[in-house]
């Protein structure tokens, strides 16, 4: 018998690893100065994987159908946008570039996007693309869909956008911030309050525990896990009121909360690559509200089928 998925918020029990005592959608809580901003919402989709096959289009379709249905402020996407460019030729990469964002003029308001290591075209030697291409790397994505780095204000909230990923030059690439946006984050925190909210959006993870969790206690992060730099970049941030990381890549839904910072893995909205579950999660999107500087989140299940299921 075939099950059908009703579309909604999966439920508070849900594959959420909570650290300290932080319940599933608990506020984050308000900082000293009591300030209050306005309220609004934004949804957070993260790995998307769009591509020609598997029904990704129709799925990532009934995705912003629910998006404008909900009406939020503005979407933040946490990166892996297309299924992969990284080992494509040009053609196939251009292909997928494009089909991205043919579907993302369907959403009925503003789009920040966020670079992933699957944005990152030819850098490994299957693909047979040459180092002198001039959309070659993280290329692409600028010419494309914009900066890879880059911040933004909504009611009272200070927005950064990071590019968590570095090619290695040997045909793979690992998670890090570079010495260009350490310098640029540390100029631009000087343009607001430190008791400004602070939010980032990056792709490969700050903080998480998917490795220890779903393997072994003891087993370490590899180099393409985890933002190998993460200390360094967090430090910038101690005078600061960040309050909210957005991350992606692991296709895992968590919510860390670190010393007033929550950590929030968004899940997927392709989930296993438009195949079905992944770790036992629905096809989904974070939708989060923001009432002053506190922070609610939930994961939305919009409703999408496996053709067959």
């Amino acid at each position: 018998m075939n099950k059908m998925k009703a579309p909604g918020y999966i439920t508070r029990t849900l594959l959420i690893i909570i650290i300290t005592a932080v319940l599933y959608g608990t506020s984050v809580t308000q900082d000293e100065t009591g300030s209050k901003t306005s309220s609004f919402t934004f949804v957070f989709m993260t790995d998307i994987h769009v591509t020609p096959e598997r029904n990704a289009v129709q799925g990532f379709t009934q995705a912003i159908d629910s998006v404008n249905k909900l009406n939020p402020d503005f979407v933040i996407t946490g990166g892996d946008l297309v299924m992969d460019v990284l080992g494509q030729n040009y053609i196939k990469a251009d292909q997928l570039y494009n089909l991205y964002s043919s579907c993302c003029e369907k959403f009925q308001m503003q789009v920040y996007n966020t670079m992933g290591n699957h944005e990152v075209f030819g850098i490994y030697n299957e693909s047979g693309v040459d180092k002198s291409h001039p959309e070659y790397g993280e290329k692409m994505f600028g010419n494309r869909l914009g900066k890879k780095h880059y911040s933004f204000n909504h009611q009272g909230w200070h927005f950064l956008i990071l590019d968590s990923v570095e090619d290695t030059g040997e045909s793979s690439y690992i998670g890090r911030i570079d010495d260009e946006q350490i310098e640029w984050i540390k100029s631009d925190l000087q343009s607001i309050d430190k008791s400004t909210p602070v939010m980032i959006s990056l792709h490969i993870p700050l903080v998480t525990v998917y490795t220890q969790f779903l393997y072994d206690p003891l087993k370490p992060h590899d180099e393409a896990a985890v933002v190998t730099n993460a200390k360094d970049v967090l430090n910038l941030f101690d005078d600061y009121n960040l309050k909210l990381v957005l991350q992606g890549h692991m296709h895992f839904l968590e919510d860390i909360f670190v010393n007033g910072t929550h950590f929030v893995t968004g899940g997927a909205v392709s989930s296993r690559w438009w195949t079905g579950k992944e770790y036992g999660l629905e096809e989904g999107f974070l939708v989060v509200t923001v009432s002053g500087d506190e922070v609610k989140w939930e994961y939305f299940d919009y409703g999408w089928k496996v053709e067959g299921e």
